[in-house]
């Protein structure tokens, strides 16, 4: 009977169980290199200059339109510097086909609006605008860093960093103190904190010797403008992001879990990219893609559902006399976004047939979406049959990973934006613990066994 249920039944394999001595080692190593990502990704930007800085580091250039290309050759391409696609050249033709893995480098986070700075009563404030599926309340009471570009009235830009480096002062939301706070307390918890109501504290003193009104907001725009040559105009034309300023650190008594801002979907994003970093002289032609926008619905011109990947990937088509359309239709993707880890505080919203599990390897989703797969790709049985065989064939351990119960929510990924481009596309990610909060938990053997898998795609035929 034992036998027969060992050859008949899905049995999920915990890792803990599959690794040896020497596969926890590598686990521990991918992850310390993973850390030291996440800690400077901060934000798109940023995390494109690491992966830039990286990739070059492992032989990658530039790459240039006029130039040939041979076997093996390394090259990415930036895209407004916020979004990134990188490729390790096949020895097959184009009209083969490409293996792709997509992440997305956003991730949920403060904007500035662009007229942000005010006084009231005698403190500055930064106004913000919320990016992507955040619960408000999360972010209030934290401390906070501010990243951006800001682009000035002569057309140079200057680049912000306060609060990442730890002589730096950090921001504040501030909440009400429950003695006052009955009547807040009695909202609905999606009301409770209003969104114009996340203003960062900026500051309390007014400028030495200035009389009138906005002393307090005049002596911030001084040192502003002293540190980075900006004036208020100048906040109209920057992009300017307040993120947690917590640090990546390991979590758990037994040091198993990573805990750290933007794991969603970083966590994917950097496996792909050490993953393609290790990729040598590939049959087919090895894609990544890090897209942006993903969070509010890859929309724009560095997200998914812009031309910049058919116009980066028809160029190298151009190049071996390859239609590009050709060379989609027997292209295969792993989009590799986050799967929401089964959280036994939370059991009711979660299917837990049907949910991925901490340190139960890489999550397949063959659909995503909201309702009646809403806005899912759905990938098909062949596609679905294919990445098990890929993954089995390279000892990459998976699980299925589905959002949630049916009508519990739902939610979505690039997958759909490359199925619409006529390429075979399958989810598959990272399990993450508290998705979209400002400290988001991973375990460790799943984030290396994503690295396997996408390194499993790129060598596959």
């Amino acid at each position: 009977m034992s036998e027969l249920k060992d050859k008949l039944f899905y049995k999920q394999k915990h890792l803990q169980d599959v690794l040896d001595e020497a596969g926890r080692a590598a686990s521990e190593a991918y992850c310390d290199k993973y850390k030291a990502f996440l800690s400077t990704a901060r934000t798109e930007r940023l995390a494109n200059r690491e992966a830039i800085r990286l990739a070059e580091a492992y032989g990658f250039h530039a790459f240039d339109r006029n130039a040939p290309l041979k076997p093996g050759e390394k090259i990415y391409h930036s895209v407004h510097g916020k979004m990134l696609v990188l490729a390790v050249m096949g020895r097959q033709s184009l009209a083969e086909g490409v293996n792709i893995c997509a992440a997305h480098i956003d991730s949920p986070r403060l904007d500035l609006k662009q007229l942000p700075l005010y006084e009231s009563n005698e403190v500055a404030y930064f106004k913000t605008h919320y990016y992507g599926g955040i619960r408000k309340y999360h972010w209030v009471t934290m401390p906070l860093e501010l990243h951006g570009t800001v682009s000035l009235a002569d057309g140079s830009t200057v680049d912000v960093n306060i609060g990442r480096d730890e002589s730096d002062p950090v921001f504040v939301i501030t909440d009400l103190l429950p003695h006052l706070a009955y009547k807040q307390s009695e909202q609905p918890l999606a009301k409770g904190i209003p969104a114009e109501k996340l203003n960062i504290v900026m500051g309390s003193l007014p400028l030495d010797g200035s009389e009138g009104a906005d002393r307090v907001k005049l002596n911030v725009m001084k040192l502003l403008n002293e540190k980075y040559g900006i004036t208020e105009e100048d906040f109209l034309s920057a992009e300017l992001e307040a993120v947690p300023n917590m640090p990546v650190r390991d979590s758990g008594i037994d040091r198993s879990l990573i805990a750290g801002y933007g794991q969603d979907d970083r966590v994917c994003a950097f496996a792909e990219l050490q993953a393609l970093y290790e990729t040598e002289d590939p049959e087919k032609t090895a894609v990544c893609i890090l897209a942006d926008k993903e969070e509010i619905g890859s929309v724009g011109v560095t997200s998914m559902q812009s031309q910049a990947f058919e116009t980066f990937l028809g160029d190298l088509c151009d190049k071996q006399g390859v239609k590009l359309a050709h060379c989609l239709e027997r292209s295969f993707c792993v989009s590799a976004d986050v799967a929401a880890a089964f959280d036994p505080t939370w059991p009711e919203v979660f299917e837990l047939r049907n949910s991925a599990k901490l340190n139960y390897g890489v999550g397949i989703a063959k659909y995503t979406g909201r309702g009646g797969k809403s806005g899912s790709n759905d990938a098909s049985a062949e596609v679905m049959g294919k990445v098990r065989r890929i993954f089995a064939e390279n000892g990459v351990t998976w699980q299925y990973a589905e959002l949630g119960r049916v009508d519990e929510g739902g939610g979505g990924t690039v997958a759909l934006y490359l199925g619409n481009r006529n390429i075979a596309t399958v989810d598959a990610g990272t399990p993450v613990l508290a998705m979209h909060s400002p400290y988001e938990l991973t375990a460790k053997y799943d984030c290396y066994m994503t690295y396997k898998a996408m390194k499993a795609v790129y060598s596959s035929k």
